[in-house]
C-alpha cells in the first residue's frame, strides 16, 4: 500500500524551484522527511494537503490526487504546523473540541475525542488551562493533539520537536512513534535534526534543494561499517587523551581518521579501520599502555548527514561553480550545517535545563 505518491513533482516561484521532478513512494509506518531549511519540506506537505498547485508533476495522498481532491485529503489527513499558531485565552479542551467540530465530528464524539487524545498526549491535567500559560512542550502536545482529534489515516507532523528542551524531545518522539504503534495512524515527520529521524522512523526521505537524495529504510541508512569508533577519557598524564591514542595507534602502524567525517562528537572520538579482530585487542591494549579509561569501543554505523556528501562526491566532484566551490564542497557545507544546527539546538535546550515544564 503506498500512503504518498509523487511522479516529477515540480513547483517553480520567479526565482526559486521549491522542488524540482521529485518523484517517491511512502507506504504506511512512521517516515521521515529529512532536509535543510529551505530544501521544500514544508511547500512538499502544502501540495501534499491541496494547498498549493503544482508546477508539473503528480501527487497523490492515500489514492486521493492533490490536484482535484484536496478536501477529501484533508478530512483524512491531521496537520501539525511548524510555527506557534494557538489563541492563548481558550483552554485546550476548548481549541481541540472546535477543531474536532471543524473536522464534521458531532458535538458528543468531539468531546469524547478530544478527552481521549489530550489523555494521550499528556494533557489531560492540564485540558482546562488558557493555552496562553502554557509551556513551549504543552503548546506542541496541543498541537498534535488537534492533528489527532479526528482520527486520521495519515498526520503531517513539520518540525514537532523546534524549541523543546532535550526531554521535551524525547517524550515527543517517543509521542510520534507511539502515534503509528498504538492508533495505526501513518506520520510523515520533518525535520533538519537528523538524529531525531534515525530514532524514531522507519523509513527517511531526503531532499536538498527540492531533489530526491534518497529514499530508504533507516536500517539501511545507519548500516554498520567496518570503521571502529573508540573514545576514550583524559587523563593527568595525558590531558588529551584522544590526541595521545591517536598518535599512539600511528606509531603502531593504524591509520586513523582525523576529523571523523565532520560528524557530530567525531572530534572526542578516534576512528580507524578494523581490518581484522586483532585490531579490536590493539586498540585495547593501546589503551591499558597509555593509562586512559575506554568509553567506548564500537563499530560505527552511517549517519543519514552523509547522504548529503556522498551523492554530490559521486557526481563533478571538480567541477567549481561561479563562486570557486565545487559541488562536493556544497553538499558536505549543508552537512555539517545541519549537524551543526542540530548540536547548536541541543546545547541551548540543555541550558534552559528544567526551566521549561516538558510536558
Amino acid at each position: 500500500m503506498t500512503v504518498i505518491a509523487t511522479e516529477s513533482l515540480s513547483k517553480r516561484y520567479p526565482r526559486v524551484t521549491a522542488l524540482d521532478r521529485l518523484s517517491m513512494d511512502i507506504g504506511p509506518g512512521v517516515t521521515g522527511l529529512v532536509g535543510a531549511n529551505g530544501a521544500g519540506k514544508s511547500t512538499l506537505i502544502k501540495i501534499l494537503l491541496g494547498l498549493s498547485p503544482t508546477t508539473e508533476g503528480r501527487a497523490a495522498v492515500l489514492g486521493l490526487d492533490v490536484a482535484t481532491s484536496g478536501g477529501e485529503i484533508r478530512e483524512r489527513v491531521g496537520y501539525m504546523p511548524e510555527h506557534d499558531c494557538l489563541p492563548p485565552d481558550v483552554s485546550a479542551t476548548e481549541f481541540v473540541v472546535h477543531m474536532a467540530r471543524m473536522s464534521g465530528l458531532p458535538p458528543a464524539a468531539a468531546r469524547e475525542r478530544t478527552a481521549d487524545t489530550l489523555r494521550h498526549v499528556g494533557l489531560y491535567e492540564e485540558r482546562y488551562r488558557p493555552i496562553g500559560g502554557y509551556s513551549t512542550g504543552m503548546k506542541q502536545r496541543v498541537k498534535l493533539a488537534q492533528a489527532l482529534v479526528h482520527d486520521p489515516q495519515l498526520v503531517f507532523l513539520d518540525e514537532p520537536t523546534n524549541g523543546l528542551d532535550p526531554v521535551g524531545r524525547d517524550e515527543m518522539l517517543g509521542l510520534i512513534r507511539r502515534v503509528h504503534t498504538d492508533f495505526g495512524i501513518s506520520v510523515l515527520v520533518t525535520s533538519h535534526l537528523l538524529g531525531e529521524l534515525e530514532r524514531t522512523c522507519d523509513h527517511v526521505v531526503v531532499i536538498d534543494g527540492g531533489k530526491l537524495l534518497r529514499s530508504s529504510s533507516t536500517t539501511d541508512f545507519t548500516q554498520t561499517t567496518t570503521t571502529l569508533a573508540v573514545e576514550v577519557t583524559d587523563s593527568d598524564e595525558h590531558p588529551d587523551g584522544t590526541g595521545a591514542l591517536r598518535k599512539a595507534l600511528q606509531g603502531r602502524g593504524v591509520a586513523t581518521q582525523d576529523d571523523g567525517g565532520g560528524l557530530p562528537g567525531a572530534g572526542h572520538t578516534v576512528l580507524l579501520e578494523a581490518e581484522s579482530e586483532e585490531t579490536y585487542d590493539l586498540v585495547r591494549d593501546v589503551v591499558a599502555d597509555l593509562g586512559l579509561g575506554l568509553v567506548r569501543m564500537e563499530q560505527r554505523r552511517h549517519h543519514i548527514a552523509e547522504v548529503f556528501r556522498s551523492n554530490d562526491e559521486q557526481g563533478a566532484q571538480g567541477e567549481p561553480d561561479a563562486g570557486g566551490a565545487t559541488a562536493s564542497e556544497h553538499a558536505a557545507a549543508r552537512a555539517g550545517t545541519a549537524a551543526a544546527a542540530e548540536k547548536t539546538q541541543t546545547a541551548a535546550a540543555e541550558q534552559m535545563g528544567g526551566g521549561r515544564d516538558a510536558r
